[in-house]
């Protein structure tokens, strides 16, 4: 069976087609900067890879380029749609009606659009996936794979807030988490690479990207992840502003003259390295603008770095140890510099990089020395192939 994997994020979409028996991509690539100017990546199996610049002003402009480039004449991998047996899509929240993956149907996007306002830059994204995915293949069964699942086994002193409990009770108004795919395929291939047994590990995964989030995996479960509610919480992202006081919304709702709504989405649409730099919600903008003496731009890479590593030396505190940080996604896979200045901080951890191995970028690698105490790894994520696995499994 061939399945066509479709990953939304705030600004990118990354898809595959996998065939199941084999597990081998057909071909893959991705939609970059959408909403900003638009590029498509892809690259058949085998073939040579083709970057065109393309106008993607919303995810499904970019769907549909996607699915031109997957069907073309010449270089396409399928010559219809009538090809693909099924759709995995990723969806971040499914609230606490979704602890699994799901066939979806007409009640499960009821479900996940009454989601929506805890996920405001995904949700709507993903769920343009679905719809476009299903008016040109109105018979593939599609299923949904949801970033809150892997994070259903942290305990309730990770995932309570001090609110009054009838909160939780009444709204489930609690810690969720996301990224949960990527952090459940990284911190099980870490402890593939290092020749563990996945239960004995305590790992901190690093998802670095223009959404990012820490986990902490103990023993083979999620405990703690900084995103919460909403995607909203934990570190400083692309646009997003992360951990903010709450007594922040209503002084910039009064200062500015804003509703409620008008507030989130300023913390959601831009803030992060955005607001911060004036630059970019894109890490490699707000690079290029720090090397040419851009202030805004260091400090907000600064700011960055260091709720990361806030977030680690917390995770570390919470599992009582660490055995191994894995990095991961685009920043994290790709900006050794930034992975070096993060580790600096954690010496008192007895982590000591190999500069040579973290110089790769974008490769399955250790980059910490024989001798560190604790492992650091580079994981590309496969969150596509995660999703593949799960798709097969339900339509089966």
């Amino acid at each position: 069976m061939n399945v066509l994997v479709i990953n939304c994020g705030s600004s990118s979409l990354k898809y595959q087609v996998i065939n199941s028996e084999t597990e081998g991509v057909l071909a893959k690539g991705q939609c970059e900067r959408i909403g900003i100017d638009g590029r498509l990546v892809y690259e058949p199996a085998g073939g040579e890879k083709e970057i065109t610049q393309a106008a993607m002003p919303t995810h499904k402009q970019a769907i549909q380029i996607v699915i031109d480039a997957l069907t073309n004449e010449k270089t396409g991998i399928i010559k219809s749609l009538d090809e693909i047996g099924a759709v995995g899509h990723r969806i971040v929240h499914g609230g606490e009606k979704f602890a699994a993956s799901a066939i979806i149907t007409d009640e499960m996007i009821e479900t996940v659009e009454a989601c929506s306002d805890l996920a405001p830059l995904h949700n709507p994204a993903n769920l343009i996936g679905v719809r476009a995915c299903q008016e040109l293949m109105p018979h593939t069964p599609m299923v949904g794979v949801f970033d809150t699942a892997f994070h259903q086994t942290m305990p309730k002193e990770a995932y309570l807030y001090g609110v009054p409990y009838e909160y939780y009770e009444k709204y489930a108004v609690r810690k969720y988490g996301f990224h949960g795919t990527s952090h459940s395929y990284v911190s099980k291939r870490a402890a593939a690479v290092l020749d563990k047994p996945y239960e004995s590990l305590k790992t901190i995964v690093c998802h670095l990207g223009n959404g990012a989030s820490v986990c902490a995996v103990k023993n083979g479960q999620s405990v703690d992840t900084s995103m919460g509610l909403s995607p909203l919480e934990g570190l400083v992202m692309g646009t997003r502003s992360g951990d903010i006081d709450p007594s922040a919304v209503e002084f910039i709702a009064k200062k500015e003259h804003l509703d409620l709504s008008g507030v989130l989405n300023v913390l959601n649409k831009k803030s992060g390295v955005m607001g911060l730099s004036g630059v970019s919600s894109d890490f490699r903008d707000i690079e290029a603008a720090e090397q040419a003496g851009n202030e805004r731009a260091a400090t907000a890479q600064q700011v960055f770095n260091y709720r990361v590593i806030k977030y680690i030396g917390a995770y570390a505190a919470a599992m009582n140890g660490v055995d191994c940080i894995c990095f991961t996604a685009g920043v994290g896979e790709n900006n050794g510099v930034l992975r070096k200045q993060i580790c600096e901080n954690l010496a008192y951890l007895g982590i000591q990089i190999d500069d040579e191995a973290n110089s790769k970028r974008g490769e399955e690698t250790v980059i910490s020395t024989p001798d560190s105490k604790v492992k650091v790894l580079v994981i590309p994520t496969n969150e596509e192939l995660a999703i593949a696995r799960e798709t097969v499994a339900l339509v089966k």
